[in-house]
């Protein structure tokens, strides 16, 4: 019953934004700076990403190292 109520909420809301024009974007898009939002953006998720490899990687030797110990 929440998921069918929940799923009813994203949908109006969705539905209701897909409707109105982003005058921000529009903007940005005209005067080509979007690209440069959008370069920001693929760097900040790019630095995420490695970050996340790197603690992986590091959790990995550790758990390894602890299995190793008698």
């Amino acid at each position: 019953m929440r998921f069918l109520l929940l799923s009813i909420c994203l949908i109006i809301t969705l539905s209701g934004n897909a409707q109105s024009e982003v005058a921000m974007a529009d903007g940005l898009r005209a005067e080509g700076k979007i690209y440069v939002v959008v370069a920001i953006l693929l760097l900040i998720l790019a630095g995420l990403i490695g970050y996340l490899v790197f603690v992986d990687k590091k959790l990995s030797r550790l758990e390894k190292k602890l299995s190793e110990k008698p």
